[in-house]
């Protein structure tokens, strides 16, 4: 590490892959401050949720294990940031004093605005949500029906989780079946749902949700003794509710380095950040590399040098089916879907290695080689619409 005297503070607002990832790449220097706010003392690998409430895995880390020597870690919520003065606002009363932001809220389930679904849903998308379904789903017998909204990967995992344990599972996708999926992809998953007994309804959504039924587009009324609602994401209103401009989902619109065109003291990374108003695809792929590029930013303004703008390829997704099966789908630079997979066997390998990769070679690496992480490159990018062009503010 390089030896500095003047002590910058940086403050990371978010604990999860993005904001853990930056907070232990700004070890690079020895003369930096760093905090990291997370609402939860704990760690979670989202990723592994469905997991968590199947009962075949765990979702939480100790942060004791990934962040690196001379990182604080509060465990407060942010409610606000005061640009102005340059602090932090927490929910216990507390105010922290920052000369850096990286803005890593990551994103949450969506609000849905289906009739009965507030009340009669269950998410999936946070601890503590997945914690309560988890409970509820052990309260049913085994035959009980369950209905899965969301055909998305999320919702794909989910049903077919809690299929291969036997449960009587409907899957509800809306338009298509796991629509990133290539042709070849969404075939074969869909055939492994069948085998397990999944019904799978393409073509229709969810136009109520009550207590123990669901109504389809079709007027179709399926008994559901319990509905887990995967579709759909949203963000923290946090930068909204601090003035900062944000897109019409909430995310902090930045430029292509990640700084907030309103502020070049708050820097972006993960699912919360808008770079050009063109987002790139929430996940858990991009948010290593969008945080470790965040942290690099604060570092270059530091350095008094310019900021690198993203440079991110995309290689594919995965996803699991149950515990013994998955799929490697194979994409091209710019995040679209080739017509090539790996599935079964191999498939469920190459997603548990990637679930351990992300933790284990991005965070605990990063955290005991500061600086260190690289990432596939070459990814194209929008161009900047004139209307999200940065306006700095000095202070």
């Amino acid at each position: 590490m390089t030896e500095h005297n003047t002590s910058h503070k940086v403050v990371v607002i978010g604990g999860g892959y993005a904001g853990t990832l930056a907070a232990n790449r700004l070890r690079v220097r020895d003369d930096v401050d760093i905090t990291l706010i997370n609402p939860r003392p704990e760690f979670v690998e989202r990723i592994r949720l469905h997991q968590f409430v199947a009962r075949t895995g765990d979702a939480t880390i100790d942060y004791g294990t990934l962040l690196g020597e001379g990182i604080q870690l509060v465990v407060d919520s942010a409610t606000r940031i005061d640009t102005t003065a340059r602090t932090v606002r927490l929910a216990s009363g507390r105010a922290l004093d920052y000369d850096y932001i990286i803005y890593a809220v990551g994103s949450t389930g969506s609000v849905p605005s289906v009739p009965g679904a507030a009340e009669f849903a269950w998410p999936i998308a946070e601890l503590e949500s997945a914690q309560r379904l988890r409970a509820r789903l052990e309260e049913l017998p085994p035959d009980a029906p369950v209905t899965v909204v969301g055909g998305g990967l999320t919702g794909v995992e989910t049903a077919a989780e809690l299929a291969e344990q036997g449960r009587n599972v409907t899957l509800v996708c809306g338009r298509t079946l796991a629509p990133y999926l290539s042709a070849g992809g969404r075939r074969y998953v869909a055939k492994w749902l069948s085998r397990h007994g999944v019904a799978v309804i393409e073509g229709g959504g969810v136009t109520e949700v009550r207590p123990d039924a669901v109504a389809l587009t079709d007027g179709v009324v399926r008994p559901s003794a319990l509905t887990i609602w995967t579709a759909g994401f949203g963000v923290p209103e946090l930068a909204a509710a601090s003035g900062l401009r944000t897109d019409a989902l909430g995310r902090l619109l930045t430029d292509e380095t990640l700084t907030s065109v309103d502020d070049d003291r708050v820097v972006a990374a993960g699912d919360a950040a808008a770079p050009s108003g063109r987002p790139l695809r929430m996940s858990g792929y991009a948010a290593g590399p969008l945080g470790a590029q965040a942290a690099d930013t604060v570092l270059s303004r530091i350095a008094g040098t310019e900021p690198a703008v993203i440079n991110l390829a995309f290689t594919g997704a995965c996803v699991s089916l149950g515990r013994h099966a998955g799929i490697r789908q194979i994409a091209g630079k710019d995040d679209t879907a080739m017509n090539v997979y790996i599935g079964g066997r191999m498939g469920a390998i190459i997603k548990e290695v990637t679930c351990k990769f992300v933790v284990s070679k991005r965070i605990r690496l990063e955290a005991g080689k500061p600086g260190s992480m690289g990432w596939p490159r070459g990814g194209p990018r929008p161009e900047q619409p004139a209307s999200t062009a940065r306006v700095v503010t000095s202070r």
